[in-house]
């Protein structure tokens, strides 16, 4: 059995690229920059939520379920530039072939790791794999929508409908998961700005805890856990949060036990 890897990534605008993209002067501050941006798009759009392609990664955390252990980290350091990221995140799939869990990710993470390894000459052969250097993955790759190798649960659980799509905050609180705690996506630039790089990684961590959680729920769903197998996997994770010291995870940990589940 591969081992899962769920994954969740967090942003911040790409001021360097925004300069670049629309010819600003290299002096205008940051702010300015993503206040213009903000503007440009909500006039095209609606929403100030901007494309892809022009969102920097800042923080990779993962969950790995593999043997008979369970753990959840943030990828390199909290010193490390968006380019070693993206590095450790695609060498990781070439190295041990994981089955990728995420939510959203097909609409959001993995488009902007394309576009950022793109930009930043990262090498990914396996997991761009369509079944060239693998047979198996002609049939069962990490690039098609409907493929199994990648599970983007928002996806999947809407019926691939964006009109059902549901926020990972709602969906997890209301599987009696403690959902998000002390931030959401919107407030990581503002953290970012303060220099509270570890607040975005501790942040990043719990969505992927919330996102490893309902998996294990949709695992029950789907036949592939039974009851008691579903409670083992959930008790493996209760075991590791009780050996974390991290703020964070005291705080996801009795967050979870208030709501009895």
């Amino acid at each position: 059995m591969a081992p899962i890897l769920v994954f969740d990534i967090e942003t911040i605008p790409d001021v360097a690229g925004l300069r670049r993209v629309w010819d600003l002067p290299p002096d205008t501050a940051d702010a300015a920059v993503v206040e213009l941006a903000s503007q440009r798009r909500r006039q095209a759009t609606g929403s100030d939520f901007l494309p892809c392609h022009l969102h920097r990664v800042v923080a990779i955390s993962c969950a790995l379920r593999d043997r008979d252990s369970v753990r959840v980290w943030s990828l390199g350091t909290a010193k490390d530039g968006e380019a070693e990221l993206v590095k450790r995140f695609f060498d990781g799939i070439d190295k041990y072939t994981p089955q990728l869990v995420s939510w959203n990710g097909s609409g959001f993470d993995l488009p902007v790791l394309h576009y950022r390894a793109l930009f930043h000459g990262v090498a990914a052969p396996r997991y761009w794999d369509l079944g060239d250097d693998d047979r198996d993955f002609k049939w069962n790759n990490y690039i098609s929508r409907f493929h199994s190798r990648h599970t983007d649960l928002m996806d999947l659980l809407a019926g691939y409908q964006n009109r059902a799509f549901a926020p990972l905050d709602d969906v997890a609180q209301l599987c009696g998961l403690p959902g998000k705690l002390g931030m959401d996506g919107s407030k990581v630039w503002q953290a970012w700005q303060e220099g509270r790089i570890e607040a975005i990684r501790d942040y990043c961590e719990t969505d992927v805890a919330n996102t490893y959680l309902v998996w294990l729920r949709f695992q029950r769903l789907r036949g592939a856990l039974t009851a008691d197998a579903h409670d083992r996997e959930v008790a493996l994770f209760r075991a590791f949060l009780g050996e974390q010291k991290a703020a964070h995870w005291k705080e996801f940990a009795a967050a979870w036990d208030k709501t009895g589940e």
